[in-house]
C-alpha cells in the first residue's frame, strides 16, 4: 500500500511539474510574437500547418455534411418536415461538429506533423547550436509554429462549416429533392451570427490553442532519441483528442447550458 502510494505521488509530481514547464515554455513561447522581420516564419507555417491541411478537411466536410443531411432527411420525411433539414445541419455544423471535427483533423494531421519537426530538430542538436550561435529557438522555431496553427484552425474550421453545407445541399436538395427555398430560408431564420457562429469560433480558438501548446510542447520536451521522437508524436494525437473533447464538453455547457 505505501509503496502504491509512493507511486502515486511520484506520478502526480511528474505530470504537475511537466504541466509547469508546458506552461512556462507556452507563456514565453506566446510572448515572443515574431517581430516584423520575422512574419515570414509564421505565414510559412500557415501554409504548411493550415493550406497543406486543406485536402483532408474539405474531403471530411463534404462527406460528413452529406452523411448528416441524408440522416436529416431520412428522418424528418417521416414527418413531413424535410424543410427543417438546413436548421438542424446548419446548427450541428456550426455549433459541435465544424470546430470539434476540424480540431481533430488538425491534431492529427498538423499537430503530430509539429511534434516531429521539432522532436527531430532536437534529435539532431539543432535546438542546442542554435542556442550556441545566440538565437532564441522560442522565438525562431516554436513561436512561429504556435501562431501559425492559433491562425489557421479557425479559418480551416470556417471552410469545414462551408463545405460541410455545400455537402448537405447537394444531398438534400440537389439529390433528394428537398425545397431548396425551404432549406436556405429556414437555416437563414434560425442561424444567428453569435449564439451559433461565434461561440463555434471561440471553440476554434480554444482547441486550437490547446492543439499546438501540446505539440510544440511534446516536441521541444521530448527524449532526443528515434524513440522518444515517435511518443511524443503519439501523445501528442491521444492528448490533443481528449483534452479536445472535454474541453467541447465544458465549453457547450458553459455556452448554451440552461442554469436557471
Amino acid at each position: 500500500m505505501e509503496r502504491m502510494l509512493r507511486q502515486v505521488g511520484a506520478d502526480t509530481l511528474s505530470w504537475l511539474q511537466g504541466l509547469g514547464r508546458a506552461t512556462v515554455m507556452w507563456i514565453r513561447a506566446a510572448y515572443r510574437v515574431p517581430k516584423p522581420s520575422d512574419w515570414m516564419l509564421v505565414i510559412r507555417q500557415v501554409y504548411s500547418i493550415g493550406v497543406l491541411s486543406m485536402a483532408i478537411i474539405v474531403l471530411s466536410a463534404f462527406a460528413i455534411g452529406s452523411v448528416i443531411a441524408l440522416q436529416f432527411y431520412t428522418q424528418l420525411a417521416r414527418f413531413g418536415a424535410e424543410d427543417a433539414v438546413g436548421v438542424g445541419l446548419a446548427l450541428v455544423l456550426l455549433r459541435e461538429l465544424g470546430p470539434v471535427v476540424t480540431a481533430l483533423l488538425f491534431a492529427g494531421r498538423a499537430g503530430s506533423a509539429i511534434t516531429a519537426e521539432i522532436g527531430l530538430m532536437k534529435t539532431t542538436e539543432q535546438l542546442s547550436i542554435m542556442e550556441m550561435m545566440g538565437v532564441d529557438p522560442l522565438r525562431r522555431i516554436v513561436a512561429p509554429r504556435l501562431w501559425g496553427g492559433i491562425i489557421s484552425m479557425p479559418l480551416l474550421t470556417l471552410m469545414f462549416n462551408t463545405v460541410a453545407i455545400y455537402g448537405g445541399v447537394v444531398v438534400a436538395v440537389h439529390w433528394l429533392g428537398a425545397d431548396s427555398g425551404g432549406f436556405w430560408s429556414g437555416m437563414q431564420n434560425a442561424v444567428e451570427l453569435w449564439d451559433d457562429l461565434g461561440k463555434g469560433m471561440i471553440k476554434s480558438v480554444v482547441f486550437a490553442v490547446v492543439v499546438t501548446w501540446i505539440a510544440v510542447y511534446q516536441g521541444y520536451d521530448c527524449e532526443p532519441t528515434a524513440e522518444g521522437m515517435g511518443l511524443a508524436t503519439t501523445r501528442t494525437v491521444v492528448m490533443s483528442s481528449v483534452l479536445i473533447l472535454a474541453f467541447d464538453f465544458f465549453l457547450t455547457l458553459l455556452m448554451y447550458g440552461d442554469f436557471r
